[in-house]
């Protein structure tokens, strides 16, 4: 709040400023109408003045929007890595200080490595963030069935989310596509579009991926799911790194807000393009990525 009232300030002063400026010149210009050369370098010293004082209010607003988007990012993290720790630590006490059943050990054990999947997930997009910014980084390039890819990240985010194998269905054509592509990391894009799928649709995971040639070139890949949707205003958005979409059901945002960045940067690296589309808020989203085939 703060952060926001400053960049107001700062913003209104430099709008005043601007004016102010104007102001001046125009006067300057009505009591010297004579002085030719010196109205015109009056006009360009003015203008520069002007241009600076916008530019370095563009700059302010801009810097303290980022450093409340890294905060926001900071928090989220945060949360993300704390949570699993103390939800692990809180069964390992309790272990060790009680002589637990069988069945409820089990039950414990279940529950903490499904924790410790959630901690190691958030450690490993922090680190594909990071590595999805190395645009020299060179990718092991194969030809990749996209239909075998996505059933297998399919089971992958299946297992992760403890969901029954129809939550997840698969459309492909007849004929086999395949596009050249590093397999890592096209699995990691699949897998967060999946993921995400499944953290926003609270009424139970109902997502449909299909597979459809556009033209010769380009293969389309759609993920649609019927989740929560997503606002005109947002979809703009949600590819941006540290933005995260609000869940509606208790208005806070969920993630890192890496997920989305992470599968444009991915695909934008294979030469594909990535858009998403949504009626609204609970209409369900559809994501598309079209990639270039072999």
């Amino acid at each position: 709040m703060r952060r926001r009232k400053t960049a107001i300030f700062f913003l209104v002063l430099g709008i005043s400023l601007s004016a102010l400026a104007v102001a001046l010149n125009v006067g300057w210009i009505l009591l010297n109408l004579r002085e030719v050369a010196l109205l015109v370098f009056g006009v360009i010293f003015f203008a520069l003045i002007i241009t600076g004082l916008i530019l370095n209010t563009i700059f302010l607003v801009r810097e303290i929007r980022r450093n409340e988007q890294h905060d926001a990012f900071l928090n989220a993290v945060t949360h993300e890595l704390k949570t699993p720790i103390a939800s692990i630590k809180l069964y390992l006490e309790t272990l060790k200080s009680r002589d637990v059943e069988p069945a409820k050990r089990a039950e414990f054990y279940d529950v903490m490595l499904s924790d410790s999947d959630r901690l190691l997930g958030t450690v490993e997009q922090v680190l594909q963030a990071s590595r999805t910014r190395e645009k020299r980084r060179l990718m092991n390039l194969a030809e990749l069935n996209i239909g075998e890819l996505l059933n297998e990240t399919a089971d992958i985010v299946l297992t992760r989310h403890a969901l029954d194998k129809g939550a997840i269905r698969i459309t492909t054509p007849a004929e086999k596509i395949a596009v050249l592509g590093d397999r890592s990391e096209l699995q990691t894009a699949f897998a967060n579009l999946l993921d995400n799928a499944v953290k926003y649709s609270p009424d139970g995971a109902k997502i449909s991926v299909k597979v459809r040639a556009s033209g010769a070139k380009h293969a389309d890949i759609y993920f649609k799911d019927n989740g929560q949707g997503i606002s005109r205003g947002d979809l703009k958005r949600i590819f941006k790194r540290f933005y995260r979409v609000p869940d509606k059901s208790t208005n806070a945002a969920k993630g890192t807000g890496l997920g989305l960045a992470i599968v444009s940067s991915i695909i934008e690296r294979h030469g594909g393009k990535i858009w998403a589309e949504s009626r609204g808020e609970g209409q369900g989203a559809t994501f598309i990525v079209q990639l270039s085939k072999t």
